[in-house]
């Protein structure tokens, strides 16, 4: 049965599938292969392959690989309720809604959103036309794999881990991309590690007031796309109003904030206990807080807000928590470097994503990206030192991979420029973007492979104001069909 990009896109978003929890919309995968009547592989790591057989009369074309990945960062408002509770990103589906925009010319703009949490049509919108090409018989394109990953946001373990057997195409069209009029032709590499610490707990004394202090409301964003706009992260902040409290003799009971390792971190809290004749400083030294964070911050994140509240008490507190606020201090966040050959373009940045308590450790974890594989190394080493300065009992390295750039004489990319222009009359323009995309694995893993990433305009994804301009995306979706159909008959 022929389905839609947004009829399937939406049943993406009714099935929860945040990174490292992808079983069942792998399982949706090969129930939907079955559907179909396609052939489909599943391996370890839950990554999926559904084949499906060339429209008679192109069976010696070329084999084409279209490529998306299937989680999504599945970030929160902070004061979002689903139905009267906490959302958990877990067993919640994403609620999508259409928004039309009336431009000056008279024109209608439609947007797509969701309540109160990120999208997910990074990269759900490009896996639902994937799909919608292969329910669809009417379209024209010689044999196709459709590849489906997991774990793209948080690691690229799915595509780390592929067989160098389990596709046949080296033509790949990857529908990551979120920037409407370009072609992504190269990507970062990424250094992602965490420090680990062991709770180092101490019995915090009677008779002490509790505050939780929280800076939230911060915009966030991707921690590549949006690193060059000045935004707060809010773990880095609230490490430098602590420290410089230091002599408020503050007992540290808990510090956790971020939602995801590839997101500016747009919140973060600390329970605090400390002796009630502080009570008044920390007031007042917090409201010179608020007043430093409102002229830094009113142009990128005019909601940020620093809180403070009347808490519970907890029995312990911290003993190596001022250890890791000095490491965070430490630790460099946001833009360390631009291109010098391209405008605008960031060459090296580190991020701040995930502060978290938990039962036995504190866990940090920072996300390197770099154009220059030498300088991403270096600067990640460089955390890792500075995590072991601070006592860090173990250090993780989740994700090590190199830069990538097509070449600029690829046929691949050649023909989809054409398609470009004759479907929407314009020559889209050929960009390297600071986020890491899942190519370098291919050119290594898949010898000969060319890449041509593209699709819609994605604004704010990875954030809670993430959303989707449609109209791009009908667009795509023409030259996805045009461009499968020129291969084919190529």
């Amino acid at each position: 049965m022929k389905q839609t990009y947004l009829d399937i896109f939406k049943e993406l978003n009714s099935i929860p599938r945040p990174s490292h929890h992808e079983e069942k919309i792998a399982d949706y995968l090969c129930r939907f292969a079955e559907r179909h009547e396609l052939r489909y592989r599943r391996d370890a790591r839950n990554c999926v392959v559904i084949e499906k057989d060339a429209t008679p009369g192109f069976e010696e074309s070329e084999p084409i690989v279209i490529l998306n990945h299937m989680d999504m960062v599945c970030a929160v408002r902070n004061d979002y309720l689903r139905d009267g509770r906490k959302f958990n990103p877990l067993t919640d589906g994403i609620r999508s809604y259409i928004e039309e925009e009336k431009k000056e010319d008279g024109s209608i703009v439609r947007w797509m959103k969701a309540e109160g949490t990120s999208l997910g049509a990074d990269n759900g919108i490009g896996l639902s036309m994937a799909l919608a090409v292969l329910s669809d018989d009417s379209i024209v394109h010689g044999p196709l794999e459709v590849l489906t990953t997991t774990n793209e946001e948080d690691g690229m373990s799915g595509a780390e881990a592929l067989s160098s057997d389990f596709i046949k195409g080296r033509r790949i069209i990857n529908l990551d991309s979120e920037a409407y009029e370009e072609i992504t032709v190269g990507a970062a590499g990424a250094y992602l590690q965490t420090g680990i610490w062991k709770k180092n707990v101490l019995n915090t004394p009677d008779g002490l007031s509790y505050r939780k202090i929280t800076l939230d409301g911060g915009l966030g964003g991707h921690s590549g796309v949006d690193i060059n706009k000045g935004r707060c992260n809010c773990i880095k902040e609230l490490a430098g109003i602590l420290n410089r409290m230091d002599g408020f003799g503050l007992y540290i009971c808990s510090m956790d904030g971020g939602s995801a390792n590839a997101s500016i971190a747009a919140a973060a809290e600390v329970v605090v206990a400390f002796e009630e004749q502080y009570a008044l400083q920390l007031e007042k030294a917090l409201e010179k807080e608020r007043l430093r964070l409102m002229d830094r911050y009113s142009d990128t994140d005019p909601a940020l807000h620093l809180g403070l509240e009347i808490t519970g008490p907890m029995s312990q507190h911290l003993a190596n928590a001022r250890d890791i606020l000095n490491c965070i201090d430490r630790l460099p966040c946001g833009v360390i470097e631009m291109r010098s050959d391209m405008e605008g373009v960031v060459m090296t940045s580190n991020n701040i994503g995930v502060l978290q308590t938990g039962d036995t450790c504190i866990s940090l974890s920072c996300h390197t990206r770099s154009f220059d594989d030498r300088t991403m190394e270096t600067v990640g080493k460089s955390i890792t030192d500075t995590f072991r300065g601070a006592g860090a009992d173990d250090t993780k390295l989740i994700m090590n991979t190199g830069a990538w750039m097509e070449r600029s004489d690829s046929p691949l990319l050649k023909l989809t420029c054409d398609t470009f222009r004759d479907v929407l009359g314009f020559e889209p323009r050929k960009v390297a973007m600071h986020f890491v995309l899942e190519a370098a694995y291919y050119v290594q893993k898949y010898p000969g492979a060319e890449i041509a990433s593209i699709g819609p305009l994605i604004i704010e994804p990875h954030s809670p104001s993430e959303r989707v301009n449609l109209n791009t995306a009908d667009n795509i979706w023409k030259v996805t069909v045009e461009l499968l159909k020129r291969l084919a008959e190529k």
